[in-house]
């Protein structure tokens, strides 16, 4: 389901980059730094971090930790500035790095494509109003002064004016941002994983993206431990001791109590938008069927 990309739409090109046409650098004893063949793009709050420490328990994964950025805010400083982030691997490993702030950055997917068009993505989604209140949550965290979620969520609540263009809601419109993506990559090349089921279903998840990825499957369950306190799996490889590795505090922290009409409001907005990108992947998230435990 590949579009056509749009008319004098090829991205400008990352400044030149010595050796950037073999995709790698020499470290030595067949060591070497590889521009990423596979990124998460997406989305924030999503449960990227989650996704991306599960790969880095597979052999044949190596990540960047931290979050580059290159494709929305570094990308003047060129390839091989982007390549020395990577992690050296062996020929067969696969590089990976996640900004999720890629899927909703106009310029990224051209960019990704200039660097490879064959690069493979991958977009962890959730429940565009539950994601809402965890992106403000965490805003909130850092900065308690700001309004309530009601206020910012409202151009006008007399008249039900919602305002799209507040990143925590903009961020959501899964469907409008899709769209960009596949004027430069086929569908085939794009992975969506739910975010409900990689709590729920960890391993489930990540054996679809194992298999996206060309992996073989090594990431199952006897590598997931549930927190009952966090509510999220933890992860431990089936040879190590010790207790599982468990993300940092800073995820799932409590939700404020959102009022209920704004949250339907938002259902109600969100809703064909939804329906567009369940269409335009082929995937049925059921986030409506969700409703009832909001």
């Amino acid at each position: 389901r590949a579009r056509r990309r749009r008319r004098g739409g090829r991205a400008a090109a990352a400044p030149a980059a010595g050796g950037a046409a073999a995709g790698l650098t020499r470290c030595g004893r067949g060591w070497a730094r590889r521009l990423p063949q596979a990124l998460i793009i997406g989305v924030k709050k999503g449960g990227t971090r989650a996704l991306l420490e599960a790969l880095r328990a597979h052999p044949d994964v190596r990540a960047v930790g931290t979050e580059p950025h290159f494709f929305d805010r570094n990308y003047g400083h060129g390839l091989d500035w982007y390549r020395e982030l990577m992690p050296r691997t062996l020929e067969g490993q696969l590089t990976m790095e996640k900004t999720p702030s890629y899927f909703v950055t106009g310029e990224a997917a051209g960019r990704i494509h200039a660097m490879a068009k064959d690069t493979k993505l991958i977009v962890v989604v959730r429940d565009p109003v539950t994601r809402a209140i965890s992106d403000y949550t965490q805003t909130l965290s850092k900065k308690p002064e700001i309004p309530t979620f009601e206020v910012l969520a409202f151009k006008n609540r007399t008249l039900g004016l919602i305002d799209a263009s507040w990143s925590a809601l903009r961020i959501g419109l899964y469907a409008l941002h899709l769209e960009s993506w596949l004027q430069y990559f086929p569908l085939a090349q794009m992975h969506f994983v739910s975010g409900e089921r990689l709590i729920s279903d960890p391993a489930g998840e990540l054996a679809k993206v194992q298999a996206f990825l060309g992996l073989r499957r090594v990431v199952t369950e006897k590598y997931f431990h549930f927190n009952q306190t966090k509510g999220f799996p933890c992860l431990k490889k089936p040879e190590e001791s010790g207790a599982p590795r468990c993300l940092g505090k800073s995820k799932g922290r409590t939700h404020p109590v959102i009022d209920q009409d704004v949250i339907q409001r938002l259902r109600k907005f969100y809703k064909p938008f939804n329906v567009m990108f369940y269409q335009m992947t082929g995937q049925d998230f059921q986030w409506e069927e969700q409703q009832a435990g909001m």
